[in-house]
């Protein structure tokens, strides 16, 4: 039976090292039968006190009630759904934040997150990152979700903001064979901002890479490589944030 295949890393920034503090993106991969792949890249505010742990919560939340929800229905979820969802990782990092003392605007993050099972995709979205995908049987890339910056230079939303601006996507009856998902310290490398489309040449070699694996679901093997070069002289040259990158084949 077809499926997908991924592989998945995240790396400390350069700027985080050098400070002394801890990455704050997070992600999460499910597969869940028959097919569905579940995908989640968080990043936690760098100015903000606990923003990996909200990153954290937000990743692992939408991933378990996305699985549950598939392994209960055998289909994709409904916008409405993604949005209780969403709202209940706002509400759990209410009650952290109150056991922690701070208000909640500490663990502010960003969201990106795709579901799909080859065929269907849905989207959801907060703040920057991105979603890249091609239509199966062609060469083309197709950004399903691009950032979302603020109304100034270098800000953007977060799943704590009073508005948080959740754009949710609906991909119909469109096959979809290759799929990646970036937080924003990726994305002067892989998105053109001025033409507003990806960098094809960034993704093909990469994608070719995952679509050659010989498994199906995670490749731990490809995901190490993947996280060495996230955190190789030649990418951190380019940018100095955390680094959070998803990527899959159906086949």
């Amino acid at each position: 039976m077809p499926g997908w295949t991924w592989a998945g890393a995240s790396q400390r920034g350069t700027a985080h090292a050098q400070a002394g503090e801890r990455r704050q993106d997070a992600y999460r991969v499910l597969a869940v039968e028959p097919g569905y792949l579940i995908a989640v890249a968080c990043d936690g505010a760098g100015s903000t006190r606990h923003g990996g742990l909200g990153a954290a919560i937000a990743a692992r939340v939408l991933t378990n009630r996305a699985a549950d929800w598939i392994a209960a229905n055998s289909r994709m979820p409904t916008p409405s759904e993604i949005e209780l969802w969403v709202a209940e990782v706002r509400l759990m990092i209410i009650v952290s934040a109150d056991r922690l003392g701070c208000a909640p605007s500490q663990f502010a993050a960003t969201l990106v997150l795709v579901i799909s099972e080859g065929t269907n995709a849905i989207t959801a979205h907060i703040g920057d990152g991105a979603i890249v995908a091609r239509i199966a049987g062609g060469t083309a890339l197709v950004d399903l979700s691009w950032p979302d910056s603020g109304d100034y230079a270098s800000t953007t939303y977060f799943l704590t903001d009073t508005n948080p601006r959740l754009r949710i996507g609906v991909i119909s009856r469109c096959p979809i064979d290759r799929l990646a998902l970036l937080t924003d310290g990726l994305e002067r490398l892989a998105l053109g901002f001025a033409a507003r489309v990806s960098h094809r040449p960034f993704f093909d070699g990469l994608f070719s890479a995952v679509a050659a694996s010989n498994n199906v679901g995670a490749d731990r093997s490809l995901s190490r490589k993947l996280a060495a070069w996230l955190d190789s002289d030649s990418v951190n040259a380019r940018t100095d944030d955390d680094k959070t990158f998803i990527l899959a084949a159906f086949g």
